[in-house]
């Protein structure tokens, strides 16, 4: 048995079959930082292995079993955008017979409809309107907020930031200062998609770029605004672009602190502009998908979350991501409609009894968390507590 494999803990059930992760598992040991050359090393070894038990290391060191979600509602308010991102298949133009715009009353109205027992948390992120004035928005978090007395409004993506800026005529920190003032508690993190200006210039030209992305976010979190931080991945960027791209959410996260978590966002191949040039019509793979999540997970060492996505990867495989470095699988979200726009096969919602059994089915601890990760109920262990050793993979 060569070094790496005789540590204590996780190292004891399987060999290292490649050798270059050797120094990286004595880091992970030791809770060193991984450099941008270990993190490539990640994304390109073939030892999968190895590389799920050291992110499931790293998430029982920060979390044990605990594997959070949320009680939510997500709403897009209008899917009107002027944007053009090729990647999407949500945004419409004024005047299509599929177009929505929703009034403040609307909206909560909306709400209402929707409305379960214990719902916590209010996830908006919508199209860039042309015509709203800057009013609509703190109008409509106010109303939200004295309708629904407890509810946690997440809403905004920085992009949508940027464009209330210039609508508003008003610095984006202002822009952020007021909503807050309205009741905003949190950003959700889209719009980052992929950092790179390469990838950047041909998915989403015409919206926020990276740097004000995360100047946007530094901005937030300066007011005490918490968010958290996507990526975009499986179109036509590479392996070094998505390293990159943790790099400077890293980076950020040093600088401030103000992230709760990452989530990657599997490209979806259905109905939009970016699909059809590439002539793409299948969906990330599961190994890319759990590869992914690991490699973040690992590279994201001041991150507490790497969320599993289950809209963009099905709730099968959030489970399995389980012991691939996931803590957070999102919430019951109720109906999503953006990523199904685009293809996603997964149902528009799940109810909280399924999350539970999700969670516990992997053998894992279900907490029911708020927007801003305060443990409201920790239900039963379908294992005794504590560290469990990962499953292994299989080739």
């Amino acid at each position: 048995m060569n070094a790496a494999a005789s540590h204590a803990g996780a190292w004891q059930y399987a060999p290292v079959r490649d050798p270059k992760l050797l120094p990286i598992v004595e880091k992970v040991e030791a809770g060193e930082r991984l450099t941008f050359e270990e993190g490539l090393v990640l994304y390109h070894t073939p030892d999968y292995n190895t590389l799920m038990r050291l992110a499931n290391r790293v998430r029982e060191r920060k979390h044990g079993s605990k594997t959070y979600f949320v009680h939510s509602l997500r709403l897009e308010f209008t899917n009107i955008c002027y944007v053009g991102c090729t990647f999407c298949a949500f945004a419409a133009r004024k005047g299509e017979a599929r177009a929505w715009d929703y009034s403040v009353e609307e909206v909560v109205a909306k709400v209402r409809e929707k409305w379960e027992p214990g719902l916590t948390e209010l996830h908006m992120s919508s199209g860039h309107h042309p015509n709203r004035p800057w009013s609509y928005y703190p109008q409509m978090v106010r109303a939200l907020n004295e309708n629904f007395p407890g509810i946690q409004v997440k809403a905004f993506t920085a992009a949508e930031i940027e464009h209330l800026s210039k609508i508003s005529k008003k610095p984006t920190l202002e822009v952020l200062r007021e909503l807050k003032e309205a009741g905003l508690v949190a950003l959700p993190g889209g719009g980052a998609e992929i950092f790179a200006e390469r990838v950047r210039k041909q998915i989403a030209k015409n919206k926020v770029k990276a740097e004000k992305w995360l100047q946007i976010h530094r901005e937030a979190h300066s007011l005490g605004i918490r968010t958290n931080a996507t990526m975009l991945y499986g179109h036509i960027e590479t392996l070094e672009e998505r390293l990159d791209h943790m790099d400077r959410l890293r980076r950020l996260q040093d600088e401030t602190g103000g992230f709760y978590s990452f989530i990657p966002l599997a490209f979806q191949p259905d109905a939009n502009a970016l699909a059809f040039n590439l002539g793409k019509t299948e969906f990330t793979t599961g190994l890319d998908d759990l590869r992914n999540l690991a490699v973040a997970r690992l590279y994201l060492d001041n991150f507490d979350h790497i969320k599993g996505y289950w809209v963009m990867i099905s709730s099968d495989l959030v489970q399995v991501s389980l012991d691939w470095g996931v803590s957070d699988i999102d919430g019951t979200i109720i109906e999503e409609h953006i990523a199904h726009a685009a293809g996603a096969t997964s149902p528009l919602g799940l109810s909280r009894q399924k999350m539970v059994q999700l969670i516990q089915a992997a053998g894992r601890i279900p907490v029911e968390r708020d927007a801003l990760y305060n443990e409201l109920r920790v239900f039963e262990a379908p294992i005794a507590s504590g560290s469990r050793a990962p499953r292994a993979a299989t080739h």
